[in-house]
């Protein structure tokens, strides 16, 4: 269609003119939609072409005689859609003057952005919390949904049980039994969308309970304070001394939920001691409290056999949550949680009242996974491959950083280096390493307590490495020396 000069400007062409033509090319599928929908086809099309920009403002239509002879319909068909369109501002008339495309629209070409988090190919990225997304097992991935989509009942494909598929229920409870040590009633585990997902579960129930604070490890997951104050909870943060949270703060603060992660602590890679684990049980006893237990890494420990959960002394005192997202991927949002008798109900309730439950496939096909054999085999390979970087971050900072310490237990996907006072101060260091195509986080970027403690000119790193291949390890480690 050719634009005119403006709303007086002279007419569009006449019949047969480009004018004629482009409306008929424009409109054609929804002329060619069934009779009984052909006029709200036609409505959508004009105005999805004037939203879109492809109808601009000023803009002669033809008359409704002429575009109706050339999109074969009847001429009343037109009419009623430039009446229609006008009364909606979508188009303009005037008598003796035609129809035009009116001025209210501000058309704006849809655009999809991708707002998930990316780092630049160029650039060695040694944030913490990224697994290896290529060692998703595709193969065996497909192979488990092409036998669930041939197996799964047409019911099971109805609103599921907000807990989750009785099927996935049971494997995971004989599964995290198995490998974690966890106590696990399949009537109380709750298959969620993620660690994320559960916290927001349970942290809405114990608001609705009359909780109105949560402690949390510092230095943390920086997460856990969104997270929370979505659901109406503040956050208290408590220190932590070498076997893990320190129970002199955690007394005073008058809490009563706290969330911890004592298989392998984030970010400080300490495993809690087993003194600790009980005081931390003895303290949920005296106060009426509950732990939640984030068990984000606990199947991966190199040196020795992981660590049981703490949640196999109290399943009362102790609520048990992990997911897929590090031995898997996090884009899947699979995770589970275990809740204690007492919170069992309305937990399960405000799942449902969320999201009616997790896809009914997913779940089936992730039992089917579990039930094969196939999870684990995918854990031992993760297992070998992060073992191996983090021999490969080890031995790089020994080789550029002579003096480096790296702390915590040699588990997860992360370490904590230490580097000597020489590279200091922190933030000279983390300025030169960024303009070198590095990046990387300071220990005390997650909490007051991460520069707790730290002699002067030190520079405290937590380093991911599990996505990294170790060639990539070792050249970033260069890199890095090499910048500051």
């Amino acid at each position: 269609m050719t634009p005119s000069t403006g709303p007086g400007g002279p007419p569009g062409g006449p019949p047969g003119s480009a004018a004629g033509s482009a409306a008929w090319e424009l409109l054609l599928p929804a002329a060619s939609a069934p009779a009984r929908a052909r006029g709200r086809a036609l409505q959508e099309a004009l105005r999805d072409a004037v939203r879109s920009g492809r109808l601009t403002p000023g803009t002669r239509l033809p008359s409704s005689r002429d575009l109706a002879s050339d999109l074969k319909v009847s001429r009343g068909l037109v009419t009623e859609a430039y009446e229609q369109l006008t009364a909606e501002g979508y188009l303009r008339s005037g008598r003796g003057a035609g129809t035009w495309v009116g001025d209210a629209v501000r058309a704006a070409r849809p655009r999809a952005r991708d707002l998930a988090p990316r780092s630049p190919s160029d650039r060695v990225d040694f944030v913490p919390g990224t697994p290896d997304l290529s060692l998703f097992p595709r193969s065996a991935w497909a192979a488990a949904q092409r036998g669930v989509l041939t197996e799964l009942p047409h019911e099971s494909l109805g609103y599921p049980d907000p807990r989750g598929l009785p099927r996935l229920r049971t494997a995971l409870a004989e599964l995290l039994a198995r490998r974690r040590g966890v106590v696990a009633d399949p009537e109380r585990i709750m298959v969620v969308s993620g660690v994320a997902q559960a916290t927001s579960l349970l942290a809405s129930v114990l608001h609705a309970r009359g909780t109105r604070t949560a402690g949390v490890e510092d230095p943390g997951s920086p997460q856990h304070h969104a997270l929370y104050a979505a659901a109406g909870l503040g956050t208290v943060p408590l220190s932590l001394d070498d076997e893990g949270l320190a129970t002199g703060p955690l007394y005073a603060s008058g809490v009563r939920l706290v969330v911890t992660t004592p298989a392998h602590q984030f970010p400080t890679g300490i495993a809690y001691s087993a003194r600790r684990r009980a005081e931390l049980l003895d303290w949920a006893r005296s106060v009426d409290g509950l732990v939640l237990e984030d068990d984000y890494d606990g199947d991966f420990r190199y040196d020795r056999a992981p660590v049981g959960a703490l949640q196999g002394l109290d399943p009362e005192r102790v609520a048990y949550t992990g997911s897929v997202s590090k031995s898997l991927a996090p884009g899947l949002r699979l995770g589970w949680l275990l809740v204690p008798d007492w919170l069992a109900d309305d937990v399960v309730e405000r799942k449902r009242t969320t999201d009616l439950g997790h896809p009914a496939l997913d779940q089936a096909l992730f039992a089917r996974f579990v039930e094969r054999g196939d999870y684990d085999r995918q854990l031992r390979v993760c297992q070998r491959a992060y073992r191996e970087r983090r021999d490969a971050l080890v031995a790089a900072l020994a080789e550029h950083f002579p003096g480096a310490r790296v702390t915590g237990i040699a588990a997860g996907l992360h370490a904590i280096a230490t580097l000597p006072g020489r590279h200091g101060p922190e933030e000279r260091f983390l300025a030169r390493v960024t303009e070198a195509g590095i990046a990387v986080r300071p220990l005390s970027a997650y909490g007051p307590g991460g520069a707790a403690g730290a002699r002067a000119q030190e520079v405290r790193l937590v380093l991911g490495y599990a996505h990294l291949s170790p060639g990539r390890i070792r050249a970033g480690v260069a890199r890095m020396a090499q910048a500051v």
